[in-house]
């Protein structure tokens, strides 16, 4: 009997939001110990991810969107600017009391783009390129923008690796994804076929992976309080928020299409927490990174839910419009 590789590929891809619930509750009751392999692990997972994703991407209409990268601009504008401001009011009006948590939710607002906001935008038919020069820009911009955003807002100066984390983005993200373009190009778009096959069942997994592995990580922090049923719920509101700011950041862009609606909403909604788990947990009170690993928990879910709001919209707006009767004279 023949597998249909492409098929099981579909079925996935429309039950995101199944697999990402399973593997988030796997890992957050297996609780895998943190550990270099771990960290390796995880790397190489969002390399391949973006490797595979980029496959169905001219470098061409990277450079396109490169040599004009407006969207890519006010998508950043957005993440360090309107998103962090935001926090920091929602962190003075609910923990004025509580200076840990309030700085939890603005580093967790200010952290980079998530590496997978790439993967998102591909499963749901987004424009790609808007996505990858949105995540390598915020790489360039990363050793400017952070020092000097904790220095401005925090009012304390924060050494940080950022050379490491660079190598560590340009690994995950601009390397893969430059060389998934050139084979792309190289072989006249034939690599679509793997990256919606093989490739794109193959990348699910390593998501599936990544998100169980985040669980395990996110678990310890989260010991079941009010306190903590509280900032769950701040969590959510805050990862909703930044969804819902990229899908209004969109309705701006002139001549947007759904491509660019749904390659905006991820890469502001979409954080790299991890990165910003790391930042927490190594420069500040460890108070502070429990925000930022329960943001952990929403974002891969509400993610997962974005294409089926998009589909229940279009269906509403379909009916709204007026039926035209024709009747043969």
């Amino acid at each position: 009997m023949r597998i249909d590789i492409n098929a099981i590929n579909s079925y996935l891809g429309k039950r995101m939001f199944l697999v990402v619930v399973t593997a988030l509750l796997l890992g957050f009751v297996s609780k895998v110990p943190d550990g270099p392999f771990i960290r390796f692990s995880l790397v190489f997972l969002f390399a391949y991810m973006t490797f595979v994703t980029s496959l169905g991407t001219s470098l061409k209409s990277f450079f396109q969107v490169m040599g004009k990268p407006w969207i890519p601009l006010w998508v950043l504008l957005l993440i360090h600017i309107v998103t962090p401001i935001t926090a920091w009011l929602l962190g003075d009006l609910l923990y004025a009391h509580s200076p840990d948590i309030k700085l939890g939710l603005l580093v967790g607002a200010a952290i980079p783009v998530g590496v997978t906001s790439v993967m998102w935008t591909a499963i749901n038919q987004g424009n790609i390129p808007i996505a990858l020069v949105a995540v390598t820009l915020d790489t360039l911009l990363l050793p400017a923008l952070l020092p000097a955003y904790y220095k401005m807002i925090v009012g304390q100066a924060v050494v940080i690796d950022y050379t490491a984390l660079v190598i560590q983005l340009l690994l995950m993200v601009t390397i893969p994804s430059i060389l998934g373009m050139v084979l792309y190009d190289w072989t006249g778009g034939k690599t679509v076929g793997f990256s919606k096959g093989i490739g794109g069942l193959t990348s699910k997994l390593a998501l599936f992976i990544v998100i169980f592995f985040n669980g395990s990580l996110v678990a310890p922090a989260i010991q079941l309080s009010w306190d903590i049923v509280q900032m769950i719920a701040v969590a959510l509101l805050m990862v909703v928020s930044a969804y819902g700011l990229g899908y209004i950041g969109a309705l701006v862009v002139p001549n947007r299409t759904r491509e660019v609606m749904i390659a905006m909403i991820y890469s502001v909604g979409m954080r790299n927490a991890s990165c910003g788990l790391v930042i927490a947990i190594t420069y500040f009170p460890p108070a502070v990174a429990v925000p930022i690993a329960l943001l952990m928990l929403f974002q891969q879910p509400i993610a997962a839910t974005i294409p089926n709001l998009f589909k229940f919209f279009e269906e509403r707006k379909a009916l709204r419009q007026p039926q035209t009767a024709f009747r043969a004279e």
